[in-house]
This record gives C-alpha cells, sequence and structure tokens, in this order.
C-alpha cells in the first residue's frame, strides 16, 4: 500500500466507531475483510488508528479552537480530527496535503474549506513561533491534557488526590503480560522455555504467575502457547484470580466468567480437582472459553449459562460453593489504556446503570456461598461507585458477610508485599503497571453451632 492508502485505511476505520463501532472489532473485521493487506501496512494503519484515539481529546479541543466551534456542538467530524493529527502529530506541510489529499487512486479526497482552514491556521502559528506546534497546549483543561472524558475528571481526581501522573496512565500503551499455567510447571521452567522460543520476558513484580512479555510478538505462532502452557493475562487480572484462593476439592464458581480467563486461573489453583462452574449470561462467550479449556489440559469445569433454563439449577445451588467469584461487568476505566475508544463510549448515566446491575448481581451470587464460603467482588473499574460503594450497600444488606482484609490471603499465597493497604486490593496503570483493578474478600459467617446440652 502505498503512505497515502495506509493513510485512507486508518480514516475508514475512524469513520466506522464515529458511527458507534468497537475499535479491536473494526479493526479485526476490516483486515479480516482485506486480506491482500500486509503485515508492515497493517501495523501502520493500526498504530495511527490507535494512536489517533490517544490524542483524541487533544485534537477535538485544537479543531474546536482553531474553527470556532464550541465543545457542546457534539464530536468533531473524523477528517478534521485527522488532518489535525497530521498537522500537530507528523507536522505536515500544505504540500503534504496537496500530494496526498488529492481522491486519486485509494487516497483521501482534497481537502475542504474547512480543513485548508485549519491548515492554514497552524501554518500561520508556525511561523509565528518559529517552530512547530506541539499538541499540548497551556490552555487545555485537565481532562483534555490527560485524555479522559470530561465527566469522570472529578471522581477520579478526588481518588487520586489530583495527582496528574495517575490519570495520564490511563493513556499509556499497556503492557503483554502471560499467565503461566502451573498444570505444567514452575514460572522458572516456563520462563526459560519462552526463552528459548525466542520470547524476551521477565518474571512479573506481583504475581507468581505472572510473565511479561517485550514487544508484540505473534503469540497465536508460539508452541509454549499451542500447548497452553501459558495464556494472555493481565498482571492485575491475574491476582483477583490469587485472591480468591481456590483450593483443590472445593466447590467453585466463576459468575461472571467470559471467555474464561480467571476460570483457567481457578482451574490451575485448584490442581483441576474439585467442582468448578463457569457461568455467563451469554451463552457464546461461554463456548469461545472450550478451545482455551481444552488447550491448558483443564478437566474439571462445567460451563451453565445463567438464567433460562438453568434458573432452576441455580436456585437449588444455595449455600453450597465455598468459593464465588463475580468479576462484574463495569465501566472498564481500569482498561481504558487497552481499550481508548471506550471511555468516549460511556457515560455518567451508563456509569450508574451498571452500579445497579452489579449490587443485583452480587446479591444473586451471594445467595450460592456456604456458611464459611467467601464471596470475591472484582472490577475492572477505577470508580468508587463501582468500588467501595457497592461492597458498603452489599454488606448492609447481608449482615452475614463480613470483609477479609485482602493482606491475609496474600500473606499465605504471595511471597512478594501486599501491593495495597487492604482492606481491598485496589491497582492502578501508574503505581503498578498494571491495569486497574479492583477485589473485595466477603466472607459469608459459619453457622453458630448450637450448644451442647449440659448432662445433670
Amino acid at each position: 500500500m502505498t503512505p497515502a492508502a495506509r493513510l485512507q485505511a486508518a480514516l475508514d476505520l475512524l469513520e466506522d466507531i464515529s458511527q458507534g463501532g468497537v475499535a479491536d472489532a473494526a479493526a479485526s473485521r476490516y483486515f479480516r475483510d482485506r486480506r491482500y493487506i500486509g503485515a508492515k501496512d497493517r501495523t501502520a494503519i493500526s498504530e495511527r488508528f490507535y494512536g489517533l484515539m490517544r490524542r483524541r481529546a487533544r485534537l477535538e479541543w485544537w479543531v474546536n479552537r482553531l474553527l470556532a466551534r464550541p465543545a457542546e456542538a457534539g464530536p468533531v467530524v473524523p477528517r478534521h480530527l485527522f488532518i489535525m493529527d497530521m498537522l500537530l502529530t507528523d507536522a505536515w506541510i500544505p504540500e503534504q496535503f496537496e500530494k496526498n489529499f488529492d481522491g486519486e487512486g485509494h487516497r483521501p479526497h482534497a481537502l475542504s474549506r474547512a480543513e485548508r482552514s485549519l491548515v492554514d491556521q497552524i501554518v500561520a502559528l508556525r511561523t509565528e513561533t518559529g517552530a512547530p506546534v506541539p499538541l499540548d497546549h497551556p490552555d487545555m483543561p485537565l481532562w483534555v491534557r490527560v485524555e479522559i472524558p470530561q465527566w469522570s475528571e472529578a471522581p477520579l481526581s478526588s481518588l487520586f488526590n489530583g495527582d496528574e501522573a495517575e490519570l495520564a496512565a490511563l493513556n499509556t500503551n499497556a503492557a503483554l503480560d502471560l499467565r503461566i499455567n502451573a498444570l505444567h510447571g514452575t514460572r522458572e521452567a516456563i520462563l526459560a522455555r519462552l526463552t528459548a522460543e525466542g520470547l524476551r520476558v521477565t518474571p512479573g513484580e506481583w504475581s507468581p504467575l505472572a510473565v511479561r512479555v517485550e514487544g508484540r510478538p505473534a503469540l497465536g505462532a508460539l508452541p509454549a502457547f499451542r500447548d497452553g502452557v501459558v495464556e494472555i493475562q493481565d498482571e492485575g487480572s491475574q491476582l483477583v484470580a490469587l485472591l480468591a484462593d481456590a483450593k483443590p476439592g472445593q466447590w467453585v464458581i466463576d459468575y461472571c466468567a467470559g471467555a474464561g480467563g480467571k476460570t483457567l486461573a481457578l482451574a490451575a489453583d485448584m490442581a483441576n480437582k474439585g467442582r468448578l462452574i463457569a457461568s455467563d449470561i451469554s451463552v457464546q462467550r461461554l463456548e469461545r472459553a472450550v478451545t482455551r479449556l481444552r488447550r491448558a489440559g483443564v478437566h474439571n469445569v462445567e460451563r451453565r449459562a445463567l438464567g433460562g433454563e438453568n434458573a432452576s439449577w441455580f436456585k437449588r445451588q444455595a449455600g453450597k460453593f465455598d468459593r464465588v467469584l463475580v468479576d462484574a461487568p463495569c465501566s472498564g476505566t481500569g482498561t481504558w489504556r487497552r481499550n481508548p475508544d471506550m471511555k468516549w463510549r460511556i457515560g455518567p448515566d451508563d456509569v450508574a446503570e451498571l452500579t445497579q446491575k452489579q449490587r443485583e448481581i452480587l446479591g444473586n451470587a451471594a445467595k450460592l456461598v456456604k456458611p464459611g464460603g467467601r464471596l470475591i467482588y472484582a472490577t475492572c473499574s477505577l470508580l468508587p461507585d463501582e468500588n467501595e460503594a457497592s461492597v458498603d450497600a452489599f454488606l448492609a444488606d447481608h449482615p452475614d458477610f463480613e470483609v477479609v482484609p485482602v493482606t491475609a490471603i496474600w500473606a499465605e499465597k504471595v511471597a512478594t508485599p501486599c501491593p495495597a493497604p487492604g482492606p481491598y486490593l485496589r491497582l492502578t496503570p501508574h503505581r503498578h503497571g498494571t491495569d486497574g483493578f479492583f477485589t473485595a474478600v466477603l466472607a459469608r459467617r459459619a453457622a453458630a453451632t448450637p450448644p451442647t446440652p449440659r448432662e445433670e
């Protein structure tokens, strides 16, 4: 592909998500439908596309400023964002637009009057200052500078006591982490195998099962991956499963299992012994877990969709499980660095709706916990309304549950110092180098033992 054709491809993707598409799905579909696009072209298109989404708020600010457009007018036209990115990120000059934006072949069409105005104004600023115009500007408000939605600035700034580095970290590139499958050996042995297979790897900082990979290798072709020796899983997500403290022989349920990432980790902790249920509202997601379970050598998992014909089955399981893990649907604020488009598709009304759903899920899942068992509540959100507030509301309605400090579980499970003081685990990209996660462990009080009658 020519450089201009790559630009048009990235612009096509940007147009797709501006109509409500999801970035990862849009990119996968685009490349699947155009298998003739080579690896280098795919990389260049993806870097432009995802990079632009990480610069979106600042680019929109510039477009609104130069076109005297009120911010409340709504999202900026994708091409305006794109052209502003070429001006500020790549420091394009007018001649480059004339050469590459002419509508010929697979090149973007020629600039409109408004787009030429953007170019002219940036060129004028360069002439005035004698230097390229930087993407950042001192007049930008905080939420624009750190690339977060305006509605999220207040709760996140409060959470982090105004630490701008914490907010900025939500827009960085995430690392690639693997979880070693303990059913296949120790981390040391698997690290040696991964190195022999050509990966540059180091042990994770927090999880005893984590391996951090340098770069972005094609893991699908890696023998260790095909053999189920490792799985892709963020180190923070691994810690959620570790804190469930599932033991061989127990009854355990992954209540919101999705495609089974934490189910796999639980099965390894249980050494394939005991009863492990993977449940989810989506049958399709559970079906996608089958290949992963088989590849990992896991054989103690039963899949059960929530609701429908399984409703009566779940009622009969009340009070039977040692561990119930609820990785609840949430705003995903802790994963914004992986999904930079997600933050622009969610608002405070969505968070309120999710919070209500989380509390309903917690209440239903709690019915499955036996006396003395544990309910583990986790989200990949940083918002207190979805985390501490949800736990507080649950405990107020369920006096038979109490908090188990994560530091106590950590001391038994992991040799490294606990990354949080407790009573809950909160992880952030800036402080811990993981996705943002919250985990609370709640124990159901054991039933009181009736007093033994005294003999007369």
